[in-house]
């Protein structure tokens, strides 16, 4: 099996997966540990609870959060390939991926999957009883999420809900049950930017979603995906600034908001719908908009 059939096109590491033996090149892979975009966009709704509810020295707890998104965005990624491995050899670039070639067999999987879920666990152990038990109450939504695009032209919706969930979990661990408003508009925010920036994502398989007869809100937008995005990303913006109000009361502290702002507009803006490449881009390019927020959460919350 050559390495151009191995590695995917969009990895982030294509020379490191290079030296890595095949078959641990296929589980890196399948884990999606070459595109290490997946985790951070997991992992900084984890740091903006913790740094919004005033846990700024709590690096230790960062650090600990950091490998738990790396464990349970690949145990995600395994889970997704098994459950969506039909529709993979369909989709020209999911069709290379280690199940669907055959390459990795469900049963290496999901042993695979299990020993991702393990460091998970150990992390989760690290976490106040308040804050594992809201970790917990993802396991339903991860679950069903595969089948989404199955049954709605909106399964970005549902991401939006399991991929920031992080958020909850981070504020309780420093706050507990207290300050839900600021931890709802936070919360609602982040749904409004995960969808967002997977709906950018999403247009690099509008074509063969639409063959294939899945939904993707690439294809619910249709000619509007500017403005849908651009919307989206304004009610993230606007949650926002409620959250940092309540949190601090103090309208110069949404000043702090300003340079996501500027980055969102300037995504919505250089955002080309027909373009692969742009929009893989754009959407990689949250990963700095997750870092532009953490220091507005840091600001505001340990005033």
């Amino acid at each position: 099996m050559s390495e151009t059939v191995q590695i995917v096109p969009d990895s982030e590491h294509r020379g490191i997966m290079g030296l890595l033996p095949a078959a641990a090149r296929d589980y890196a892979s399948l884990a999606r540990l070459d595109r290490p975009i997946g985790w951070w966009l997991l992992f900084w709704p984890c740091a903006w609870g913790v740094l919004l509810g005033g846990g700024a020295a709590r690096w230790g707890l960062l650090l600990w959060l950091l490998l738990g998104s790396v464990a349970m965005r690949g145990a995600g990624c395994v889970y997704n390939d098994i459950v969506d491995v039909d529709i993979d050899r369909r989709v020209a670039r999911t069709a290379l991926r280690p199940i669907a070639s055959g390459r990795v067999s469900k049963k290496s999987a999901w042993a695979w999957l299990i020993g991702l879920c393990l460091i998970g666990l150990v992390v989760l152990l690290q976490l106040r009883w308040q804050a594992q038990l809201v970790a917990l109450g993802s396991l339903a939504l991860v679950a069903a999420y595969p089948f989404m695009k199955r049954i709605t032209g909106w399964p970005q919706a549902w991401l939006g809900l399991v991929f920031t969930w992080g958020a909850p979990v981070g504020w309780v661990e420093m706050r507990g049950f207290e300050g839900l408003g600021a931890l709802g508009m936070l919360y609602a925010g982040c749904w409004a930017w995960c969808m967002a920036y997977d709906t950018i994502y999403a247009l690099q398989d509008r074509e063969d979603d639409a063959l294939v007869g899945i939904g993707s809100s690439a294809l619910s937008f249709g000619r509007h995906v500017h403005a849908g995005v651009g919307a989206l990303y304004t009610m993230a913006l606007g949650c926002w600034a409620g959250a940092l109000w309540m949190a601090r009361g103090d309208a110069l502290a949404l000043l702090a908001l300003l340079p996501v702002g500027l980055h969102f507009l300037w995504q919505v803006c250089t955002l080309k719908q027909d373009d692969g490449g742009n929009a893989l881009a754009r959407f990689r390019s949250n990963r700095f908009a997750g870092f532009l927020m953490a220091l507005a959460c840091l600001v505001v919350g340990n005033a």
